[in-house]
C-alpha cells in the first residue's frame, strides 16, 4: 500500500533558539524516524533567530527587502543542511519542488529548506507548497507556541487557543498581519492561502510536545489547532 505523505514545516526557534539544541534535534529524530516506518516524510526548516539576527543588521543599514529575504533563505538552508547532517544524509539539499519529489521517491524522506526567492514567502509558505505538488495528506507546522489563539499571547493575560478553524477563517486572520521578512506567526499569508486553494489539512502544534501530532494521527484528543 502507498504511504500517506506528511510535510512539517520545522521552525527555526526549534532549531535554533539561541545557539543549536542538540538534545531536541536527536529527539525530533526519534520521533520522525518512528513516522517514517509508517509515512513518507518531507522536513522544511525555517531560519529562525539566526535569519532574524542577519535580517536585523541588514535593516539597520536600510538593505533593500530582496536582499534581506535573500539572507532569510540561505539561513533556512544552512538549518536544513543541520537537520538532514542529524539524520545522516550527505546527499545535497533540495532546491526544487522536483528534486523533493526526487527525494521522496527515492528515499521515502526527505530534508530541505527554502526553494529559492519568492516574493512575500517564508519557509512555511515553501512547506504548503511542497505539500500541494505532492498532494500530501497532512501539513504539520511545529511551532514554538502550542496553536493559533484568538489574541497574542505575548500581548495578553488571557486567550483562547483555537482547537479547530476553516481556511476562510484562518486566512483573514493572517491577512491583517503586515508581511516582514524573517516574520514569526504561526503560519504566513503565502502558506495560507495555499492550503486553503489545494485543501491541504493542516496541523499547528508546539514543536517541543511532538506527542500532540502522534495522538492527532490516532484521533486522539491533542492540542494544537486544525485548519480544514
Amino acid at each position: 500500500m502507498k504511504k500517506e505523505v506528511i510535510v512539517f514545516s520545522l521552525g527555526g526557534s526549534l532549531v535554533v533558539p539561541n545557539n543549536v539544541d542538540y538534545n531536541y534535534l536527536h529527539k525530533f529524530k526519534i520521533f520522525v524516524n518512528k513516522l517514517r516506518k509508517k509515512y513518507n516524510i518531507v522536513l522544511v526548516t525555517g531560519g529562525g533567530k539566526t535569519a532574524r539576527d542577519y535580517i536585523k543588521a541588514l535593516r539597520y543599514e536600510k538593505a533593500d527587502n530582496k536582499l534581506q529575504s535573500i539572507i532569510g533563505i540561505m539561513s533556512t538552508k544552512l538549518n536544513a543542511r543541520l537537520v538532514a547532517g542529524i539524520f545522516g544524509l550527505n546527499e545535497i539539499v533540495p532546491d526544487s519542488l522536483e528534486d523533493v519529489k526526487k527525494h521522496v521517491e527515492k528515499n521515502g524522506f526527505c530534508v530541505c529548506g527554502a526553494l529559492g526567492f519568492q516574493p512575500d514567502m517564508t519557509s512555511d509558505g515553501d512547506a504548503a507548497e511542497i505539500s500541494a505538488y505532492l498532494k500530501a495528506d497532512l501539513f504539520v507546522n511545529l511551532t514554538n507556541v502550542d496553536g493559533l489563539y484568538d489574541k497574542d499571547p505575548k500581548k495578553y493575560k488571557t486567550v483562547k487557543l483555537i482547537q479547530c478553524i476553516d481556511y476562510k477563517s484562518f486566512i483573514d486572520i493572517v491577512n491583517k498581519i503586515k508581511y516582514e521578512s524573517g516574520q514569526h506567526f504561526v503560519l504566513d499569508q503565502a502558506a495560507a492561502r495555499i492550503i486553503s486553494k489545494s485543501k491541504i489539512k493542516t496541523l499547528i502544534v508546539n514543536g517541543k510536545k511532538l506527542d500532540n501530532v502522534l495522538m492527532y494521527l490516532k484521533d486522539h484528543k491533542f492540542r494544537g489547532t486544525l485548519i480544514n
